[in-house]
């Protein structure tokens, strides 16, 4: 009798634990120093699903005008929303101190010219040396380059439409300064270049989508239409303001009248890409940061092992695990709060 009461005693051992960031407190019972978890089969599924985003539309020759020089604005001669045909002055800065540039730079030059001419008449006299004569042809050749480096400011200093369109933005007012390259207008091609709707996407859906994946576009201007699309744009890197990534889809086909620059729109997109993952529950992620993460596996359905996984999402508390459980036989989906690495286990229902 006593040595079957000090079996028991020795067999069996309880202990009341609570999880690790679970407010619930659970029994476990501890047999033979093995802990009981609960396990769930690992099978991979495809995340080939539509992408849902949103944007603005916009046309592909959309571009910014700005002064090469830095100077004050004298004067803007359209407004947002006007149209403007190729070639148009749209605006200028005050040429006071680019006009005096040039004016010194064309004296600068008259006089290079006048010495080389003197110096090239002399050395035919044999009275100015060659090297003299090479001088001033130095000289009247810099003052030349420096003639046309201003006169190129000048005319730089207004700026003027590339393309016929319309003013989609302005950016500064007149008797502002500016440095220079600083955006003062914003044109499009006004539907001679091809529409656009700009969206914004997740690291993850941007892994997901590739050029040329087609979309469906609506617009709250166009009721009940749909707009067949493409991915044209897949940028390779994060856009600054926004903190995402901004692809670009091109409508195809016939493009509505109604469509304008700035109008909001909606759009499906349809990765052709096929994606697989592990969909896991929450519970049995560890130190989830930055899309890595830990969790406890078995193999042997007897000891537990702590590997890192690559984590693609979040969602509903469940977690979307890209890499890491690649020829993993079980999950230990709870339990896991007492385990350590190579811990002994008992699988319980």
């Amino acid at each position: 009798m006593k040595a079957t009461c000090s079996l028991l005693i020795a067999t069996i051992m309880a202990a009341t634990l609570v999880a690790c960031g679970d407010k619930k407190q659970e029994t476990v019972t501890v047999i033979n120093d093995t802990i009981p978890v609960k396990i769930m089969e690992l099978q991979q599924e495809s995340l080939q699903s539509p992408v849902q985003v949103s944007g603005q539309f916009t046309t592909d020759d959309e571009t910014s005008l700005s002064f090469k020089t830095a100077g004050i604005i004298n004067r803007i001669f359209v407004k947002e929303g006007d149209p403007v045909t190729r070639g148009q002055l749209l605006a200028t800065l005050n040429l006071t101190e680019i006009t005096a540039q040039v004016q010194q730079a064309t004296l600068s030059y008259e006089k290079a010219l006048r010495d080389y001419e003197r110096a090239t008449a002399l050395y035919k006299d044999s009275v100015a040396t060659l090297e003299q004569a090479q001088n001033s042809k130095t000289a009247l050749d810099v003052a030349r380059q420096q003639l046309d480096a201003v006169k190129f400011n000048r005319e730089f200093s207004e700026v003027h439409a590339g393309t016929s369109g319309f003013v989609l933005k302005k950016f500064v007012n007149e008797g502002q300064y500016l440095t220079a390259g600083t955006p003062v207008l914003q044109i499009n091609g006004a539907h001679k270049g091809d529409w656009v709707l700009k969206v914004s996407v997740s690291d993850r859906q941007w892994s997901s989508i590739k050029t040329g994946d087609k979309a469906t576009v609506q617009a709250d201007a166009l009721p009940g239409q749909m707009l067949d699309a493409v991915v044209s744009r897949k940028p390779e890197g994060v856009d600054a303001a926004t903190g995402t990534f901004i692809i670009q889809l091109k409508l195809t086909g016939k493009v509505p009248a109604a469509i304008a620059a700035g109008l909001f729109g909606k759009a499906t997109v349809t990765p052709s890409q096929k994606m697989t993952a592990w969909n896991i529950p929450y519970d049995a992620l560890l130190d989830g940061d930055a899309g890595q993460g830990y969790v406890f596996i078995t193999n042997d359905y007897k000891t537990a092992n702590k590997i890192p996984v690559k984590i693609a999402g979040i969602d509903h508390q469940r977690v979307l695990v890209q890499e890491g459980l690649e020829n993993v036989k079980a999950l230990i989906v709870s339990g896991s709060a007492y385990l350590d690495d190579s811990s002994a286990i008992r699988i319980i229902k």
